[in-house]
């Protein structure tokens, strides 16, 4: 008998992958690897990796959109290998970018006639707008004090102490000096009237957010514009605001179309939003949109013919795909306002189903409100013997994403849980929630009481009872917050 061996080369299919020697062979993860292996093999052994990732559509700590329909989703593999920036190859994408920016700065009423252009662009997200916007205003003031003959060498910017990490970051990356308005106890926005305090000749913008990160309360931007105006006649300086409305600017105008918030202002001079928010399209689409061409510093603009003709172009960054700014086309013609309206009332109706069963439990005191971004932010009553992190930390084992954090200083002793209400976000999962929440406090009904083993460790001597049990508190807070960050660690996540 002749015995015979075969061999499988790395190149060729494998008939099972899971009866290949690749499923019992350690693969490299920090090295490239010095042979090939089978596409089915390799799909399958990153698949199967996947799997331990959260259920976006559990994810209720993101605002991002993580479902769209299946003909948007065709789309965007049809494009993926497009590359935004080679307009001159690519002219009916860059017209559908066009076409948005149109059709977003008229949504948030810029100030444009029938055959007017709208001065426009779109970004990977509302940090690179937010950093477009940033830039423009610095440069702008920059401008009017040396004309001026004044120095401008400082400039700053203020911002409520709730605002998203991107205005750090613009702040520290472009060297402007952030004045942030503190928060208080039952007020978790900026306060209109200390912003317009902190102004000052070096004030390049006043930042107000259209849907706050931590409550999606929306700002006052009115009652900031009006005050704003009477401070400028007063001392001349023109202070203008920048709207984030990176999560409520696909929200205010389709059900709240009374609020004015945006280029019905005069002094909002430039609008960011998020795409992919409530615009209702997958992660990596932003746009800001100015007032009047003026707005936007034409020496901020290059222009490049290396890719075929002329193209202008104002980004942080070059290449990106189209894949995003088609399926907000698409969005856009397919839903229309009655479309994007009906999908936002979903949203706050049930947001308010939710809300209800939340104090239900009496168990939750309510931190957000009901006009804003349809998300509920809560927050153990009183004494509890539990917190936040370990209902949060619970959560987990139903497959439940729910952020649990501490609010900035000068509310930095308030911690909550937040659900964010999106599209996909039915009044089934809202029920389904609720349930698991009540097994989860029934649990920790039964658990020893870490708060309580705190309490009993130290010596506050004469303190006011409510600064002890708010220090007794931040301590178990600190904890489980080393404990989860510990835990990240071990999982080599950053």
């Amino acid at each position: 008998m002749v015995l015979s061996r075969t061999t499988i080369e790395s190149n060729e299919p494998v008939s099972s992958t899971f009866g290949s020697r690749y499923v019992r062979a350690a693969l490299p993860k920090y090295e490239i690897g010095e042979s090939s292996i089978p596409k089915d093999a390799a799909y399958q052994i990153i698949k199967d990796e996947l799997m331990l990732d959260g259920n976006p559509r559990l994810n209720l700590a993101s605002f991002v959109t993580t479902w769209m329909e299946p003909e948007c989703d065709k789309l965007i593999m049809d494009s993926i290998n497009k590359n935004y920036v080679d307009m001159d190859e690519y002219p009916v994408t860059t017209e559908l970018q066009n076409r948005c920016v149109n059709m977003i700065a008229r949504l948030f009423n810029a100030p444009l006639g029938d055959t007017e252009t709208a001065m426009g662009v779109g970004t990977v997200g509302s940090s690179e707008a937010i950093m477009l916007a940033g830039l423009a205003f610095k440069r702008n003031w920059q401008n009017k004090r040396k004309a001026e003959g004044k120095p401008y060498d400082k400039p700053n910017i203020v911002t409520g102490a709730n605002v998203q990490v991107c205005w750090e970051k613009f702040a520290r990356y472009f060297e402007v000096e952030l004045k942030e308005v503190k928060l208080s106890e039952g007020y978790y926005v900026m306060d209109p009237e200390k912003a317009v305090e902190m102004v000052d000749e070096n004030t390049i913008c006043v930042a107000a957010i259209l849907g706050s990160t931590l409550t999606g309360e929306f700002e006052d931007v009115k009652r900031l514009n009006d005050l704003l105006v009477k401070k400028n006649e007063e001392t001349g300086w023109n202070t203008p605001i920048h709207v984030d409305a990176a999560s409520g600017g696909f929200i205010a105008p389709f059900i709240y179309p009374e609020l004015e918030w945006d280029f019905r202002l005069p002094l909002v001079k430039s609008i960011n939003v998020s795409g992919h928010k409530y615009g209702l399209v997958y992660a990596g689409i932003g746009w800001v949109v100015w007032r009047a061409q003026h707005d936007l510093p034409d020496e901020l603009i290059f222009h490049i013919n290396y890719l075929g003709a002329d193209q202008p172009t104002f980004t942080l960054n070059f290449s990106k795909g189209s894949s995003q700014i088609i399926a907000q086309y698409y969005q856009l013609i397919r839903l229309g306002f009655e479309g994007y309206k009906n999908v936002m009332q979903n949203c706050r109706e049930n947001m308010l189903v939710f809300k209800d069963e939340i104090e239900k439990t009496e168990r939750f005191n309510i931190v957000s409100k009901d006009v804003g971004v349809p998300l509920v932010a809560f927050s153990l009553k009183g004494q509890s013997f539990h917190s936040e992190f370990e209902i949060s930390e619970m959560l987990r084992r139903f497959g439940w994403i729910v952020p649990a954090y501490t609010m900035p200083a000068d509310a930095q002793h308030i911690t909550v849980l937040r659900v964010v209400i999106r599209e996909d976000f039915s009044r089934t999962l809202a029920e389904r929630l609720v349930a698991d929440i009540s097994k989860v406090l029934h649990e920790l009904d039964t658990l020893p009481s870490k708060i309580s083993k705190k309490m009993g460790a130290e010596d506050f001597g004469n303190v006011k009872e409510k600064k002890v049990e708010r220090e007794k508190l931040m301590n178990v807070i600190v904890g489980w917050r080393k404990f989860v960050k510990d835990r990240k660690k071990m999982n080599g996540v950053c």
